[in-house]
């Protein structure tokens, strides 16, 4: 009786320290950063794959299932399943944070990974501005549930439907311009915040357990494979090249010409048509909300299909334009940082032919012949029944194909 009792004594101890489990969950989280990166991607990929929460693959691979497709059953489904999505990304930007400080926090003799000039950037912002910080999480936490609201929204009527899109759109762009100001007037870049850094204690462990199979010779003492720690500094020495890999070796050493730049000159401040070009492009998903519920009884009007892609095309063009006019050797003096992003937005606009008018009037035919042709074949029917099952979300939401 009394090891009963002591055992209940320290359960009720534990649930009245809610601040031990969250310290426990932490170091639990920066101890396994890989393990905790994979079942994230698989909880995502499980959301991509089973939208809706239905599955369709039990059928599609020959089972016996009592489990059909049908539109009222997605409709009551589609809720949880983006709950879930939403909750992975959001507790995925926590344990951003976590590893970020885990990692900030080691001793500086341990190796790290040469940070992308997207990082550095980033990195810059957060912790030079508290309040970039913010509004960048704040954008960031929308992105990830902007969806979700819709799907609520949704169940209120289509007027509401719009409505909250309108309202999402306009709580984004203002962000975006926040940040717009808060970095002095310099492009926006995708995502707003530093995504999650390699764990080097996890590439030492690797190294470690991966250089001897068990069956090969290990390496010697003297083998050039093994680093040296500097008994004062505590610093390692790094282990020295193989010979027949030399100048790879040196090479991956050099620094180019972004490597030295101060993280804030990674992207060049935008004046006049730039800064103009920039607030078009960012007021754009705005515009193109309200031109959709403008014309929300009719799906198939190209209005608000050529308006926002108007936009969005003549922002591109003009910021190209002043590229071209203000830096140095044109486009090919841009850095790298500022070519990844204008990549990434040349990218995004093929979205719009998931979008509006050209989506009703024309990808919508293709997709619907695509699925027919892959069913009965082995594994394409798999991909017909996903078609189909995103079909419904791209028919009925306005966030699936949103970039911004």
């Amino acid at each position: 009786m009394e090891s009963h009792r002591h055992a209940l004594k320290q359960i009720n101890a534990a649930l009245l320290q809610p601040s031990k489990w969250l310290a426990s969950y932490e170091d639990l989280v920066t101890k396994n950063v890989n393990t905790v990166g994979q079942i994230e991607s698989a909880l995502r990929s499980l959301t991509y794959i089973l939208t809706g929460g239905y599955s369709g693959f039990p059928a599609r691979l020959g089972l016996e299932t009592d489990v059909c497709y049908s539109p009222g059953r997605y409709r009551e489904t589609d809720l949880p399943s983006e709950c879930v999505h939403s909750g992975v990304q959001l507790l995925s930007l926590y344990h951003d944070s976590l590893v970020s400080r885990a990692i900030a926090r080691l001793p500086p003799s341990v190796p790290r990974p040469n940070p992308t000039p997207h990082a550095r950037y980033t990195k810059y912002w957060t912790s030079r501005s508290p309040l970039y910080h913010k509004v960048a999480l704040t954008l960031q936490m929308i992105q990830y549930t902007e969806l979700l609201w819709e799907m609520i929204a949704r169940r209120r009527g289509e007027k509401v439907r719009w409505r909250v899109v309108v309202i999402i759109e306009i709580v984004k762009a203002l962000c975006r311009l926040m940040l717009l100001r808060l970095t002095n007037s310099r492009p926006l870049v995708s995502p707003p915040l530093p995504e999650r850094e390699e764990d080097p204690r996890a590439a030492e462990a690797d190294q470690d357990t991966g250089d001897w199979n068990g069956m090969d010779t290990p390496p010697s003492e003297g083998s050039s494979e093994l680093s040296w720690t500097m008994p004062r500094t505590g610093l390692s020495l790094p282990s020295l090249p193989d010979a027949s890999d030399i100048s790879n070796y040196l090479i991956s050493k050099v620094l180019t010409a972004d490597d030295v730049k101060p993280p804030k000159a990674l992207l060049h401040r935008v004046t006049g048509q730039g800064q103009l070009a920039e607030i078009l492009y960012i007021l754009r998903p705005v515009v193109y909300a309200l031109a959709m519920q403008k014309w929300s009884g009719n799906k198939r009007s190209w209005s608000p299909w050529l308006i926002g892609f108007a936009l969005e095309y003549g922002s591109r063009q003009l910021a190209k334009k002043d590229f071209k006019e203000r830096v140095a050797g044109g486009l090919r003096g841009l850095t790298g940082l500022e070519r990844e992003e204008l990549r990434k937005r040349g990218w995004a606009m093929g979205w719009w032919l998931m979008r509006g008018a050209f989506y009703e009037n024309i990808t919508k035919l293709w997709i619907k012949g695509a699925a027919e042709k892959m069913k009965g074949k082995p594994l394409l029917d798999i991909v017909g029944g996903l078609l189909e099952d995103y079909e419904y979300l791209w028919d009925n939401y306005y966030f699936p194909t949103a970039t911004l």
